[in-house]
């Protein structure tokens, strides 16, 4: 597999944004569950950067990605989408792979994850465990597995 995994460039962020919700409608979400996210899934430009937003790029195309957010030893992996076609590719693992190692060498201990409760059984298999649940920064009454990966020195 030929991937380049990469930082991300601010002026990628439309482009990260609409990965994002093509990755969510893959879970089968309609449009206004989609509207309703949009603002929580937007990578605005100037966050980029703070946000250590890394990207997995095949031949100019990006294919999935990653932020790792907040300051050690715990953080958060604040967003993690794979473009529908590239899923069960392997891109995924890869992502999370390298972001784990990415926190690892910045000295974090532990990231939370909230995630959509489809991705579950992916972070489960990274290793992550549920803690419990959290409310949905964007569906009013919908809660979602909040989890959590120890980072291992």
């Amino acid at each position: 597999m030929d991937v380049l995994i990469r930082s991300a460039r601010a002026t990628e962020a439309d482009v990260l944004t609409d990965l994002a919700l093509r990755s969510k409608a893959h879970w089968g979400y309609d449009a206004d569950f989609l509207e309703a996210c949009r603002d929580e899934l937007t990578v605005a430009a100037h966050e980029v950067a703070r946000r250590r937003t890394t990207v997995a790029d095949r031949d100019g195309h990006i294919l999935g990605f990653t932020t790792l957010e907040g300051e050690p030893p715990t953080g958060v992996l604040g967003m993690m989408f794979v473009e529908p076609q590239a899923i069960g590719q392997g891109i995924g693992r890869l992502l999370f792979e390298r972001t784990i190692a990415a926190g690892r060498d910045l000295g974090f201990t532990q990231l939370t994850i909230d995630a959509d409760p489809n991705a579950e059984p992916f972070y489960r298999a990274m290793g992550a465990v549920r803690i419990g649940n959290v409310p949905s920064g964007s569906i009013v009454g919908r809660v979602l597995p909040q989890m959590v990966v120890t980072i291992q020195r």
